[in-house]
């Protein structure tokens, strides 16, 4: 089974490009499902569909939520249609398999205040506060994802013509307009920020930290709690709640949903459509909160 699992995550990065971060998840996932098969004495050429709706009975009895079953269950259709591709079995027992319904959880939002006060917070011109304040404003201003944000070159930023080129998802390259505000903070960055935290070994990463070696998604993720906590955001938020602002923000005020789509890499129209939802729900609670009639 073990190898079977690093043929198929082999076939993902070289097949299919997906994400360091979607190859350990199905790692996981499919781990987990060889535990089960182990300690229930099967092996996965006898495991059919019944044993395949008594794990995800186990799984739900431990507690897992219908979303983390959703995933596990496309971990396992994904699993199984590569092994019948490479005839490794003969039959798929994940056919009839249906995934449990899951009710769309309406993303976190800033409002423009608050994100406001959040750009704002880095307040000095020292190297780390030139640093957060560029990641915050590159942020909002373009909807990357961390990893994105993080994985940026030092020519992946055009200032001169206004825009970021980024490698998204499945490796597939997009270029995505920098605001002037974010162009003027990277700017500053580039110039009085980042040499203070250059060492000789640092490469051609843009956000550096500390110690001159590229900042980690996880060290991003503890700027923008800490500068959230000084902006006085009362609202938990993740490095994605700004690419949520930023689309939702952008729909308020007319932009196009493809055009949106676009820049933020969605390969299907119906991920961006979760903002639609967003600016309808704002809507009706500032209709709620200002009409004398409501």
């Amino acid at each position: 089974m073990d190898v079977l699992i690093r043929e198929f995550l082999d076939y993902l990065t070289v097949e299919r490009g997906l994400s360091d971060n979607t190859l350990d998840s199905y790692g996981r996932d499919l781990r987990l499902f060889d535990d089960f098969l182990t300690d229930h004495g099967l092996t996965l050429h006898v495991a059919g569909e019944e044993q395949l709706r008594i794990y995800l009975q186990h799984l739900r009895r431990r507690g897992r939520s219908s979303a983390t079953v959703a995933r596990k269950i496309a971990a396992l259709r994904a699993f199984y249609h590569f092994l019948l591709q490479e005839k490794k079995i003969t039959a798929d027992p994940t056919v009839a398999l249906e995934s449990p319904k899951q009710s769309k959880k309406l993303p976190t939002v800033l409002s423009i205040k608050e994100v406001e006060r959040l750009l704002n917070s880095p307040r000095s011109q020292q190297p780390t506060d030139l640093r957060d304040k560029a990641m915050l404003e590159v942020l909002y201003a373009t909807g990357l994802r961390v990893t994105e944000l993080v994985s940026l070159e030092i020519n992946s930023v055009n200032l001169e013509n206004g825009y970021v080129q980024c490698m998204g998802k499945g490796n597939k390259e997009r270029i995505v307009p920098l605001g002037s505000m974010a162009q003027a903070s990277v700017k500053l960055y580039w110039e009085k920020g980042r040499p203070s935290l250059a060492k000789p070994s640092s490469d051609g990463a843009l956000f550096l930290n500390k110690n001159g070696g590229r900042l980690t998604r996880q060290g991003f993720w503890k700027i923008i709690k800490r500068r959230a906590h000084e902006a006085g955001i009362i609202t938990p938020i993740t490095p994605h709640t700004l690419r949520h602002s930023f689309a939702t923000h952008l729909l308020e005020n007319g932009a196009d949903l493809r055009a949106v789509q676009e820049m933020l890499g969605h390969a299907d129209i119906s991920t961006t459509q979760i903002y639609t939802h967003v600016t309808k729900t704002r809507l009706k609670d500032v209709y709620a909160k200002t009409h004398p009639r409501a």
